[in-house]
C-alpha cells in the first residue's frame, strides 16, 4: 500500500480496469482530460470525514462496497426506460430520458429544439459541435479538494447537453428523467454540460427515479454556462429508494447581469449529497439557491453550497431548509466568499431546520469570508422542534394536534417550494410534500418496484 486508503485503491483499479472501454466509446476531446483528472483523484482520494467538507457525511456506507460498472450501454437496456412516464399529465416540456447516466442508443443522439435548440448526448455533442465542447467543457468544475469531481472527469462517458443560442427564450422546459436500473448492485457517472449564451432564457428540470430494489451508487457532475443577460433555473427532484446513494455536483458560470437559480428537492433517498458552486463573474450577476429536504428512518442528506463574488454589486441569496424525522441525519454547509473587489455585494443565506424526533440530528455551518468592505452580508441557522406557541394557537381553533403539525411543517416547507417558477410541478411539488409529511410515502413515489 502507498498511504491511500482500500477504498481509494478499488477505485484507481477501476479506472485501470477499464480506461480502454471507457475511452474507446468516448469522443476524444473528453478523452483528453482523463489523464490529468485521474492524477488528480489518485492525490485526493475519496472523501472521508477527516475533509472539511465531508465532516458530517460517512461516504463509506456507499463506496465500501463491490459495484458493477456502467460503461457500455445496450439498446436493450433502455426498453425499459422508454415506458417510464412522468406522473406530472399537465406540465409540457421536452423531454429526455437517460439510463444509468447514458442518452439512450436507440433514438437520434441528438435533437433540435426550436430556435435553434439542442439536447441529448454530450458524447455526441463533442464530436457534432466540437467549437462549443471545447469552449466550455471542463472550464467550470473547479476544486481542490473533491476527488469525486476528478473521478467523474477520468470516468464518465456520457451525460446530458443542452445548447440555447443567443437571444432564445425556450418557452417549454427542458425535462431530464435520470433513470437507475439494473440486475445487480451498480456504479455509474454521468457528466452534463449546459450552454445558455447571452439574452437566452431557459429552464431545466432533473427528475431522479430509481426502478429497481438494488444498491446504487451515483456520482453526477454538471458545468452550466450561463451568459451576459441570460436568466436559467434548476430544479432538482431526487426521489429515490433507501439503498441509494446521489453524489450531485453543479457548477454554474454566470456572466454580467445574468439571473440564475438552482432548486434541490429532495424527497426521498438513502445518502444525498448536492455540492452546488455559484461563480459571479461579471458585474450585476444574481444567483438564487434553494433546497429542501424531508428525511426519516436512517436516511442522511447533506447541502453543500458555495457562492462566490468575484465581481462588484452582485447578488446571491441562498435558503434551504429541511425537516428530520426518526434517526435521520442532515448537514449543511453554506459559503459566501466576497472577494477584495467585489464591491456592493448583496448576499444572504438562511438554514431552518425541523427535528421531529430526540433523535434525529442536524450539523449546519453557514460562513461569511468577506475581502471587500462595501458589503450588506447576513446569515442565520435554525434547528429545532415545531413552534409550541403555534401549536397551541391551531389547536385552540378546534384543528386536532396531527393536522395542526401537519400544517405548521407544510407552511415551513412551501415557503422553498413556491420559488419553482413552473406550475405544474410547484402544485406537484405541494402535494408530494403533503404526502411525505403525512407518512403515505414509505418508498419514492410512484414506483412500482417495491423496494423495501
Amino acid at each position: 500500500m502507498n498511504g491511500k486508503s482500500e477504498t481509494t485503491e478499488k477505485y484507481l483499479k477501476l479506472y485501470h480496469d477499464n480506461i480502454d472501454k471507457i475511452s474507446d466509446n468516448s469522443a476524444p476531446y473528453l478523452n483528453s482530460f482523463r489523464e490529468e483528472a485521474f492524477g488528480r483523484f489518485s492525490e485526493l482520494g475519496i472523501p472521508t470525514k477527516k475533509d472539511e467538507a465531508y465532516k458530517y457525511t460517512n461516504l463509506s456506507l456507499f463506496f465500501d462496497h463491490d459495484y458493477a460498472s456502467y460503461f457500455i450501454p445496450d439498446a436493450a437496456d433502455f426498453e425499459k426506460a422508454e415506458e417510464f412516464r412522468c406522473d406530472i399529465s399537465d406540465m409540457d416540456t421536452h423531454g429526455i430520458v437517460l439510463l444509468n447516466g447514458f442518452y439512450p442508443t436507440i433514438n437520434e443522439k441528438l435533437r433540435q429544439l426550436p430556435s435553434g435548440v439542442w439536447i441529448g448526448s454530450l458524447n455526441a455533442a463533442a464530436k457534432k459541435f466540437p467549437e462549443i465542447i471545447e469552449k466550455h467543457y471542463g472550464k467550470y468544475a473547479h476544486t481542490d479538494t473533491d476527488g469525486l469531481v476528478h473521478l467523474n472527469t477520468a470516468m464518465a462517458s456520457d451525460g446530458i447537453f443542452v445548447y440555447v443560442p443567443e437571444g432564445v427564450i425556450l418557452s417549454k422546459p427542458v425535462q431530464v428523467v435520470n433513470l437507475v436500473q439494473a440486475e445487480v448492485d451498480s456504479f455509474s457517472q454521468h457528466r452534463n454540460l449546459i450552454i445558455v449564451e447571452k439574452r437566452a432564457e431557459f429552464s431545466i428540470i432533473i427528475c431522479d427515479h430509481t426502478l429497481s430494489p438494488k444498491k446504487f451508487l451515483t456520482n453526477a457532475v454538471t458545468e452550466i454556462f450561463v451568459g451576459e443577460d441570460a436568466h436559467f433555473d434548476i430544479i432538482r427532484v431526487q426521489n429515490e429508494h433507501n439503498a441509494a446513494c446521489k453524489i450531485t455536483h453543479t457548477f454554474i458560470h454566470q456572466e454580467r447581469n445574468s439571473v440564475a437559480s438552482s432548486n434541490n428537492m429532495t424527497l426521498h433517498g438513502g445518502l444525498i449529497r448536492n455540492s452546488t458552486y455559484h461563480y459571479l463573474g461579471g458585474e450585476g450577476a444574481e444567483s438564487h439557491s434553494f433546497g429542501l429536504f424531508l428525511a426519516d428512518k436512517w436516511q442522511h442528506v447533506d447541502n453543500f453550497v458555495n457562492v462566490d463574488h468575484a465581481f462588484p454589486h452582485c447578488t446571491s441569496n441562498q435558503l434551504f431548509k429541511g425537516v428530520l424525522d426518526d434517526m435521520s441525519t442532515g448537514t449543511f454547509n453554506g459559503r459566501i466568499y466576497v472577494r477584495p473587489d467585489a464591491q456592493g455585494t448583496l448576499a444572504y443565506q438562511k438554514n431552518n431546520n425541523i427535528l421531529l424526533t430526540d433523535d434525529a440530528k442536524m450539523d449546519t455551518k453557514p460562513q461569511l469570508e468577506i475581502y471587500a468592505d462595501d458589503v450588506k452580508c447576513s446569515h442565520g441557522a435554525t434547528v429545532g422542534q415545531l413552534d409550541g406557541d403555534a401549536l397551541f394557537y391551531l389547536q385552540s381553533r378546534g384543528i386536532n394536534k396531527r393536522e395542526a403539525r401537519l400544517m405548521l411543517m407544510f407552511g415551513f416547507a412551501h415557503e422553498v417550494i413556491q420559488n419553482i417558477k413552473i406550475e405544474p410541478l410547484r402544485d406537484r411539488m405541494d402535494n408530494l410534500v403533503m404526502q411525505r409529511l403525512r407518512g403515505e410515502l414509505s418508498r419514492c413515489a410512484s414506483c412500482m418496484v417495491k423496494c423495501g
